[in-house]
């Protein structure tokens, strides 16, 4: 019986759906990045110049960074039963995460899509992974 994963994914969450037979299993991870940098008070607030600003944000960038490869590797590590990934998500992580698995021989070859998609209920997500699979496999 195969294992189908559906994956929901920006940098704050990611739901995994996966689906064997008529079992339907699902999973949520949250990412634990920070934010994206804000640097408070106005320009050149309490004398700080905006080159220490532009070197704050660069590393905060950097971390942030290193928290989302974190938090794709977790998400990895739940995929080794799957026969078929299919990875949605609305913005940029999706094709990050796509990417991150390309570096995993094991599971490159297992990917079928990258595709955009909005957030949704976790029903509704459900629904779009099984609907996704029965036309994969109708078209094979």
């Amino acid at each position: 019986m195969k294992n189908n994963t559906a994956i929901w994914i920006d940098h704050r969450e990611a739901v995994i759906v996966s689906l064997a037979g008529e079992t339907v299993t699902i999973e949520h991870l949250q990412s634990e990045a920070e934010s994206n940098f804000k640097p408070s008070g106005g320009w050149k607030s309490g004398g700080t110049s905006v080159a220490q600003s532009v070197v704050k944000e660069k590393s905060a960038e950097e971390s942030r960074m290193h928290q989302y490869h974190a938090f794709y590797r977790r998400i990895i590590s739940l995929l080794e039963r799957a026969d078929v990934i299919a990875i949605f998500g609305p913005g940029e992580a999706k094709t990050e995460f796509a990417g991150e698995i390309g570096k995993t021989h094991d599971l490159r070859d297992k990917i079928r899509a990258v595709e955009t998609c909005e957030r949704m209920t976790e029903n509704q997500f459900v629904a779009k992974a099984k609907a996704f699979f029965i036309s994969e496999k109708q078209g094979k």
